[in-house]
This record gives C-alpha cells, sequence and structure tokens, in this order.
C-alpha cells in the first residue's frame, strides 16, 4: 500500500444495499419513466431540444440523422447513439406514435417488424407539433441544468403546449416498477382539460364524458370497456384490443379480411403464426392467408373453405392470435422527480399545473423584459425633450464613461438610461422618431399594465391555458380511429347508442339487418314491382318487426340453446340489402341451426322478465314453459334453453304472457289446444312435459301457435298442396298431453301435414315446395271451413315434388303502413312506460 493511502472496511451488504438504490433511482429517474409534465423521458427531451439548437425547424430542410444523434451525444446524453436513434426513430414512425413528433425522410422500418436504415441514410427535421412543445423555451419558462460535463445548459422539462404524456403515451421498464401508459385522441383529450379547467372538482366519470377510451395509431376495436374504467379511476387496467375485420366475398369464397390490427402487433409474425395454428389443425376452416398490404393500408386475407362459417373461425382466430391482444395499463410517472401511480384526473391536474407555471413565469419574463424596455425609453424621452444640453454635455465630455456620468448627474438618470442615451443615433433627434418613441412608450406601459393583470388574476392566467389548448385542438386535432364495442365486455352502452326505432327483417333463409324506421316513412308508397330486398336465389322476407336499439334478441337452435344479442348490434342494412347470415353473428356450432327467434324488451327490468314467458316444443312433443328471467344472464357461447333428448330437436320458441292459448299440430293431422296457465313454469336445463301425444313413431310436430287474442283463425297445410282455414272456436280447449283433435282430414291425395298457422285476412302466405317453388297468396282468398274437412287445392304439384315450408309474411305493398303503425305503438308504449315511472 502507497504512503498516504488508508483502507476504509465496510460491510458489504450495507455497500450493496446503498450501491443498488442509487442505481435504480438513477434508471427510474434519468432513464426509463416520462415527467408527468411534458411527458417525455430525458433521450425524448434531448433529441427535441438538440434538434431545436440545430435550428431543424418543421418548416426547414431535413437534416441527416447522423447529424442530430452526434449533436445530442455530444452535448446531452453521453450513452449509445443505437439508444438515440432509435428513440428519433420510433418518434417518425406513425405506427408507433399517435403524434409523431418527428418528420423523417427515408427508410423508417414498418409496422411488420422491419429494420430502419442506418443514421447514415435517413434524414430528420421536427413537426410542427414538436415546435408547440418547445414554444416559449427562451422566456424562462423552465428550469434549465447543466450537461454532463457542465459546460452547457439544459432544460429539465418542456413547456410543453400539447399533454404529451396523455396523447402519445409512454412505456418503460425501470427497476423494480415499469410504466405503460396508453396514446389517446388530442381533440377528446383536450376537451377533458377544458372542462377540468372549467370545474376542478370534475370527478373521473365527468372526464370519460368527454375522454371516451385510448385511441392506438394502428386503429382497431378496444373490446369491452371495464378495462377501461378501472384505467381511468385506478391508473392500473387491462384493455382487450381486437383487429378490425369484415367478412367479404371474393371470387365465390367467404373471406375474413383484417383492415386495422392492435396496437404493437407485428403483422408478419400473425401471419406466420397463424399458418402454423392451420397446419396443427388448432384453427379449422380456413384455405389460405395472404397478405395483401399496401401503401393504401393494412389487408390480411383469410379465405375460408366452403363449409368454414365465419363467425366461427374468426372466433378462434382471436382465441389464439394476436388479432385479440390486451394492453396492460400502468401509469407511472415522475412527478416532482419521485415515481407515482396516477388515475385519469390526476395526469390532468399535473399537466395544467404544468402550463400554470409556464404560463406565470412566460408573463413574468415578458413583464420584465417590457418594465427594462420602459425604463430606457423614459430615458430616451428625457433626452429627446432636452436634446441640446444632452449634445453639449457629450460634446464637452472627453470619453463615453464621462459622458454618461456627466448626464447621470445632470438628469438623474440611471445608468442603463444613460448608456442608452449616449448610443443613441442621429436619426433619433427627428421629429418623427420622437413621435415614435413616445407611441411605444404608450404601448408599453398598456402590456405592463395587462401582464401585472395576468399575474394578479389566477383566472386569466386559466384562460390563457385554455385558449392555447383551443388553438391545439384547431391545429393538430383529428377523429378517433380506435372503435369502442362497448358490448364487448359489459353492457353499459345505453348511454352511447341512442335508443332509436329500426325495422328488423328476418329472411327465410336466415339472413337479418336492421334499418333505420326513418327509411320506410320517407319512402313513398310503391307497388311490389318497385321494392323488394336484395335476397340470395328464391329467399324471401319472412320477419319484420320494428324494435329499438336497446331491445334484445333471443335466438333460439334445434339443439336446445339460446344466443343473446342487442338489437344494436344487428348490422345496419339499407331497405333493399340482404342482411348477414345469423350464424356468422353467433357461435352457432357448425351442425347446429336457428329455429325461432324472439324480440323482448329490457332483460334488467325484473318486473317484466319474472311476468312474461318462453314457451317452447319439441318434434316429439314435449312441451316447456320457463320464466323470460332464466334467459336474462347471456354468455357469448349461448346457454341452454331445453335439455333435447335424442332423436328430438327443437322446433319453436314462443314469448308469451302467461294467458295465451297454445296450439300444437302434428304430421298425422291433428291439433290441440289447451291453456298456457295449465303448465307449470320450468327451470332452464328441464325437457319439459308433453305437450301432444304422438300418433305412432313416424309421426311428429309440425309448428305451434299462440294466441292472445281469439280473433285469429288457424290455417293447416298439407305437403301435397291441400289447405284450409278453419275458426278457432272449432278446436276445443282441452288438458295438454292428449292426441288432439283432426285438424284436417288427411288422405292419400292431401299427404301429411306440414304447417300451422294463426292469420288473418291481411296476412298473405309464402309456400315453398322441396324443388324450390316458391308461391305466394293473400289469405284472404281462402275462406273459412269447418275442422274435419280436407280443404281446398293452394298450389298444383307436379310429380314427387312436395311442400317443404310455409310461412307468414308481410305484405310490400302495405309494409310502410304497417311499419309506421307499429312505429307508433312503440312510441306510445314508451311514453306510457315513462309516465309510469314519474308516476
Amino acid at each position: 500500500m502507497e504512503e498516504g493511502e488508508k483502507l476504509i472496511p465496510i460491510n458489504i451488504e450495507d455497500e450493496m444495499k446503498s450501491s443498488y438504490i442509487d442505481y435504480s433511482m438513477s434508471v427510474i429517474v434519468s432513464r426509463a419513466l416520462p415527467d408527468v409534465r411534458d411527458g417525455l423521458k430525458p433521450v425524448h427531451r434531448r433529441v427535441l431540444y438538440g434538434m431545436h439548437e440545430l435550428g431543424i425547424k418543421a418548416t426547414g430542410a431535413h437534416k441527416k440523422s447522423a447529424r442530430v444523434v452526434g449533436e445530442v451525444l455530444g452535448k446531452y446524453h453521453p450513452h449509445g447513439d443505437t439508444s438515440v436513434y432509435d428513440t428519433m426513430v420510433r418518434m417518425a414512425q406513425d405506427w408507433s406514435m399517435r403524434y409523431q413528433m418527428v418528420d423523417g425522410q427515408g427508410n423508417f422500418g414498418s409496422a411488420d417488424g422491419d429494420s430502419p436504415a442506418a443514421m447514415r441514410y435517413t434524414e430528420v427535421r421536427m413537426k410542427k407539433i414538436s415546435e408547440d412543445m418547445l414554444a416559449d423555451i427562451e422566456k424562462d419558462t423552465v428550469e434549465h441544468r447543466l450537461n454532463f460535463d457542465d459546460t452547457l445548459q439544459e432544460p429539465t422539462v418542456l413547456p410543453t403546449r400539447i399533454p404529451n404524456l396523455l396523447v402519445n403515451g409512454a412505456s418503460g421498464i425501470a427497476v423494480g416498477m415499469a410504466t405503460n401508459m396508453a396514446p389517446h385522441n388530442l381533440t377528446e383529450v383536450i376537451n377533458g382539460i377544458v372542462a377540468y379547467i372549467d370545474d376542478k372538482d370534475i370527478d373521473v366519470d365527468g372526464l370519460m364524458q368527454y375522454i371516451k377510451a385510448p385511441d392506438f395509431p394502428t386503429g382497431g376495436t378496444i373490446f369491452g370497456y371495464d378495462g377501461v374504467k378501472d384505467a381511468f379511476h385506478t391508473g392500473r387496467g387491462r384493455i382487450v384490443m381486437r383487429a378490425k375485420t369484415v367478412f367479404e366475398e371474393v371470387n365465390g369464397r367467404e373471406c375474413i379480411v383484417v383492415t386495422e390490427l392492435p396496437y404493437q402487433v407485428n403483422g408478419a409474425d400473425l401471419m406466420k403464426k397463424t399458418a402454423e395454428l392451420v397446419n396443427e389443425k388448432k384453427i379449422e376452416g380456413i384455405a389460405s392467408v395472404r397478405d395483401e398490404t399496401s401503401r393504401k393500408g393494412r389487408r390480411l386475407v383469410y379465405v375460408l373453405k366452403k363449409d368454414a362459417i365465419p363467425n366461427i373461425v374468426l372466433n378462434k382466430l382471436f382465441k389464439y392470435t394476436a388479432l385479440q391482444t390486451s394492453f396492460s395499463i400502468n401509469n407511472i410517472a415522475l412527478v416532482n422527480g419521485r415515481p407515482e401511480l396516477l388515475n385519469l384526473k390526476d395526469l390532468i391536474k399535473h399537466f395544467v399545473n404544468h402550463r400554470h407555471d409556464v404560463v406565470t413565469r412566460r408573463t413574468q419574463f415578458e413583464l420584465n423584459k417590457a418594465e427594462a424596455r420602459a425604463h430606457i425609453l423614459e430615458g430616451l424621452i428625457i433626452a429627446s425633450d432636452n436634446i441640446d444640453e444632452v449634445i453639449r454635455i457629450i460634446r464637452a465630455s472627453k470619453n463615453a464613461d464621462e459622458a454618461r456620468a456627466n448626464l447621470i448627474e445632470k438628469f438623474e438618470l440611471t445608468e442603463i438610461q444613460a448608456k442608452a442615451i449616449v448610443e443613441m443615433r442621429l436619426r433619433q433627434l427627428t421629429g418623427l422618431e420622437q413621435d415614435k418613441l413616445r407611441a411605444e412608450y404608450e404601448e408599453i406601459m398598456k402590456l405592463i399594465e395587462d401582464l401585472k393583470d395576468i399575474l394578479a388574476n389566477e383566472s386569466r392566467r386559466m384562460n390563457i391555458i385554455k385558449d392555447e389548448l383551443i388553438e391545439i385542438k384547431e391545429k393538430y386535432g383529428d377523429e378517433r380511429r380506435s372503435l369502442i364495442e362497448y358490448a364487448g365486455g359489459d353492457v353499459s352502452i345505453e348511454d352511447m347508442i341512442p335508443d332509436t326505432q329500426v325495422v328488423v327483417t328476418i329472411s327465410n333463409a336466415g339472413y337479418v339487418k336492421r334499418t333505420n324506421l326513418d327509411e320506410y316513412k320517407v319512402q313513398n308508397r310503391g307497388g311490389r314491382g318497385q321494392k323488394g330486398v336484395a335476397t340470395r336465389n328464391e329467399d324471401f322476407l319472412e320477419h319484420l318487426f320494428v324494435a329499438t336499439n336497446h331491445q334484445y334478441m333471443l335466438f333460439f337452435t334445434q339443439k336446445g340453446k339460446v344466443f343473446w344479442m342487442r338489437v344494436y348490434e344487428i348490422p345496419e342494412g339499407s331497405k333493399t340489402s340482404k342482411g348477414r347470415a345469423i350464424q356468422n353473428l353467433v357461435n352457432i356450432d357448425p351442425d347446429d341451426t336457428v329455429k325461432a327467434f324472439i324480440c323482448t324488451q329490457d332483460l334488467k327490468n325484473e318486473e317484466y322478465v319474472n311476468s312474461n314467458y318462453i314457451i317452447m316444443v319439441t318434434k316429439n312433443g314435449q312441451t316447456k314453459k320457463t320464466l323470460l328471467e332464466q334467459y336474462s344472464r347471456p354468455r357469448s357461447n349461448g346457454i341452454n334453453a331445453i335439455t333435447i333428448k335424442d332423436d328430438d330437436e327443437l322446433l319453436e320458441a314462443k314469448l308469451t304472457d302467461g294467458n295465451s292459448h297454445i296450439m300444437i299440430a302434428v304430421k298425422s293431422g291433428k291439433a290441440i289446444r289447451f291453456e298456457e296457465s295449465k303448465t307449470r313454469p320450468m327451470g332452464r336445463n328441464a325437457s319439459g312435459v308433453r305437450g301432444i301425444r304422438l300418433q305412432d313413431e313416424n309421426d311428429e310436430v309440425v309448428g305451434m301457435i299462440s294466441l292472445n287474442d281469439m280473433e285469429s283463425d288457424v290455417l293447416v297445410v298439407s305437403e301435397k298442396g291441400y289447405g284450409k282455414r278453419s275458426k278457432l272456436d272449432d278446436y276445443r280447449i282441452t288438458n295438454r298431453g292428449g292426441k288432439g283433435v283432426k285438424t284436417i282430414n288427411l288422405t292419400e291425395k292431401t299427404g301429411k301435414l306440414v304447417a300451422i298457422k294463426n292469420v288473418t285476412d291481411e296476412d298473405d302466405l309464402m309456400i315453398i315446395n322441396k324443388s324450390g317453388i316458391t308461391i305466394r297468396m293473400a289469405v284472404s282468398d281462402l275462406r273459412v271451413m269447418g275442422r274435419a274437412t280436407q280443404g281446398v287445392k293452394l298450389i298444383n304439384i307436379k310429380g314427387d315434388d312436395s311442400i317443404a315450408a310455409v310461412a307468414k309474411v308481410v305484405r310490400e305493398d302495405e309494409d310502410e303502413d304497417e311499419v309506421q303503425e307499429l312505429g307508433t305503438d312503440i312510441e306510445n308504449n314508451q311514453t306510457d312506460q315513462t309516465s309510469d315511472q314519474e308516476e
């Protein structure tokens, strides 16, 4: 050991503790976490400040990236050049930043993970929005500190006018903590901040009226709203994101087309992963996958096999691939140099406080500058009023210092004023210049008064902040890119979607759509030739009813499951469009089909769900009555509506109020009529009780009708084209479970019974043959006959052909009137309900 040196023994545990804490604090404060005020980490701030110092403005020419990186490394950021260049690249990528800070020229990589070109090849300049982050930095608005070698000053924060932390988000891994903040829409954020400035007591729910949810640069869909609520209220939350997809028909094949991916999802990796899953048979139904992404935008095409159901394939893609991913929000930022977890209101509050500080310091700087100028002007005005004396003193002085001293003594001036007078130019002695001096002095005194008023009045400072924010919104505000699918998680969407009236139509082949009621109201009545819906082959409109967006649709399948959907979730279409297949909207098994659907009022209304029932009947004659309340808790994969036994299937389901009459008809020509009240309600999983006794093992139920009014007639149709209309009173009321009474006299000529319907003179019938022929006729053309007669021939059947199905349809030339009447009824019902609630 050399002379003068000594050893100091230190406990290794203490040394490790203190060294690790020093290191971790250095990473937290100086590297990984953004400042709550400007939303920037030190490296981002230094890149922008370096470009500002180099004068690389948004309106100037692009400069080599290497030049900027060199400037930042040499002056402010003594770390690797890669970290600086990677930061700058990210600030120039429109798929990484919601609002880019750097305008790049050259190859800056791609959203599919391609690397950017080296910094010697690319060029950059600032974006306009970055200039607004640095605005007023020269007006002593922020604190500066010495750089790493104590030779230059650098800002500790930027005096940003942009609420950057909220609009661009941030992510970083520190020691023992991490941050992951989502980007938001600038227009929404500024509207929220303005609302906070107007009312400091506004709560997070109030702010969420303005800032709906994060808004990602790559668009996509935010699926469910619970995570957004958690993040806004607590600073932590998990947001589920989905790709934006559409179903298209390409060359006769059904395809799923992806047009937008979730944030930070690599398109190339996604395609590779999907191909692996298809090869491993984890996802079935996809024939091929291709990437048609171009300059016009993202386009990934999944071509489906012919028997594949698009909705099921899409749900599997969401389940197994990055088409659905989650973004875990963790709003940790530096507040006064300390990391804190912040909710939405905290973030806004800290930004507004920072802007208030900036505006105050800027105003003070401008006031000091104005007062200094006013002070000089006062001296110059004294000099111009006594110009001859001033000239005499200056001429009599040996040098400038003596001249200044003499002027100070003579006119009681300050050093600054005397210096300004000595340095006056001769042209300032002209009359015009003297007038200018006085005008400038008056102007500057008004400015001083105004600046002092701003400093004395907090409401004025807040208004300035507000006006500057509104200006920023007008300059850079844009539309949302990410859609919000509230129904993905909860159904608190009533506030978001207007409860307007719509017309829901379902075709015989199972195509469904909703149309605005206005589309029916504004069109003139026309003949059958002008109307019609674009349907496939011999398809036709079977059901048409008016509902409101907030009502519920229940779909019952032949396997006894029920699927649940809100009316607003049914795809919208024009009056003439085809609609979407029901199979593509709900997760039905490929070998299952929808047999019945019911439109109900609010399933959250306890009184309503406990006073209405669903009545079902199966092919083997089982019938079941269940309280509607049993179906008020939906699941996306459906729930059991009835337990179906082997060799049986659900045939019909009807909504009733508990007081209707039920009629069930069987193939052998018998029908039974019983009061619904005689059937006790059962649970969802029950298989029901016998509704009608079948004649033999070949017999089966062909239909069920429920009658609330006793005005309808009963129409039955046999497979060889015979049918008849009878009075309801012809069928006596019996107990359920019997064999029923003859409803039509069946012979070889008539064939078996195929359908039973309740009809009035206003209805039309659509009869479909197995060969595909469709015939339409008016019920009013059929006369009422006795119960046991054979009926009349409705259509001529050729050869081995027979009737496949009979449907009751809306008369086309009267659909506008009917729809409008239904619409008026709904309006009246809603008015009645509202007045009941008020009472």
